[in-house]
């Protein structure tokens, strides 16, 4: 072979060569502009994040959904509520104390030092603290709410043949120390404590009329030697036809929300605040403001509103599509909303902003800037 012929050999085998390693190149560049630009959308997604988290990497312990729906946050564990057992299991899932049950449609609620399981249609209901059951009671009439105030007390709404329902209230002790039925005032809808647990108030309904008219009762809770009585102090009613679904006092000051409205029982006189939204989803107390989670209208963006003592609005925004639950601590407010966990203080300041890569069923705050979340995929442990 002549030297000519191995020139152009060596040739046509660089151009190969160099064919090759050019469409390799560009063959990578375009794999990387496309993962670029899913990288790119998804951080677009998550702006303004400043935490991106995979919860199954945090702290705590994996369980199946079925399994997380039975889960409460409560303390520093979680509550675990079944037909036939309450269980007190820390972030670990090791048991701490257990109690028996047999109620049909368990339900729970907690505050930060007591939990309380009732059954909901059925007769019977259990009240916990972080040590122990303190105690178990029956009731004559099917279960329909109940309710904690800070001091240790309960309130239970039942349903009754006789009335349009009762209201028991029980002391720290498990003691019925009243029993309040409802003859004039309509159905009991929900209950609410002062901060000292010397006063409770009543929502009710009455729909015997041609209109529906609400009602609120107050009821002073006095100590004695002999043990706690109640009286009756008061009732108001509203011009409008709302129901008061949610209740609670801000210092002497007591709030009621509807679904529209929000009135305030101020030196003996209810009135309407002046504070406009369509759906409130939320209404909750959180140190000396009003944290409310509400929306213009159905399958609208879900806002947040603060409102302090004097009824002023020192905070609004929008947050969100769907909110999954909310939660609040001393002077703190968790909501979840989307793929996000957002957590306010009491000044409307965003000190945490978590994406989240599984739905949220419950939240509760731990000492320490942590959250105790219960996912679709198990209980877990996170910062803010």
């Amino acid at each position: 072979m002549s030297l000519s012929d191995n020139k152009n050999g060596n040739k046509r085998t660089l151009s190969k060569t160099l064919s090759v390693i050019v469409m390799i190149f560009a063959f990578i560049f375009i794999v990387s502009m496309v993962l670029l630009y899913f990288v790119v959308k998804r951080e677009a997604g998550l702006a303004g994040a400043e935490q991106q988290i995979k919860l199954s990497a945090q702290g705590g312990f994996n369980c199946e959904y079925s399994e997380a729906q039975k889960l409460y946050p409560f303390g520093e564990g979680v509550i675990k509520v079944t037909s036939e057992r309450i269980a007190y299991l820390t972030l670990s899932g090791n048991e701490i104390f257990s109690t028996s049950i047999n109620y049909r449609n368990p339900s729970c609620i907690t505050t930060d030092d007591y939990c309380l399981v009732f059954d909901s249609d059925g007769y019977a209901f259990t009240f916990l603290n972080r040590e122990e059951a303190l105690y178990s009671s029956p009731t004559p009439f099917q279960i329909k709410g109940a309710f904690i105030s800070p001091a240790g007390f309960a309130s239970v709404i039942t349903a009754d043949d006789k009335s349009y329902g009762n209201v028991y209230l029980y002391d720290p002790a498990g003691t019925v120390i009243s029993e309040w039925s409802s003859y004039n005032s309509g159905y009991p809808l929900a209950c609410a404590f002062n901060q000292d647990t010397t006063r409770m108030a009543v929502t009710t309904i009455n729909t015997t009329g041609a209109v529906a008219v609400p009602y609120i009762r107050l009821f002073d809770i006095i100590s004695t030697d002999r043990g706690y009585t109640v009286e009756d102090n008061s009732f108001y009613t509203t011009n409008t036809n709302d129901i008061l679904s949610t209740c609670f006092f801000l210092g002497d000051n007591l709030y009621s929300f509807a679904s529209t409205k929000l009135f305030k029982i101020k030196n003996d006189t209810i009135g309407q605040v002046n504070i406009d939204f369509s759906v409130a989803n939320y209404s909750l107390l959180v140190g000396k403001k009003i944290f409310l989670v509400y929306a213009d209208g159905a399958e609208q963006m879900n806002k947040l509103a603060i409102i302090d003592s004097g009824d002023n609005i020192i905070y609004s925004s929008d947050i969100g599509s769907t909110v999954h639950c909310v939660a609040t601590g001393k002077g703190l407010f968790a909501i979840s909303v989307d793929n996000r966990i957002f957590v306010y203080n009491e000044s409307g300041s965003i000190i945490g902003d978590i994406s989240v890569d599984e739905d949220i069923l419950r939240m509760g705050f731990l000492t320490g800037n942590e959250l105790c979340v219960v996912s679709t995929g198990g209980v877990h442990t996170i910062s803010y």
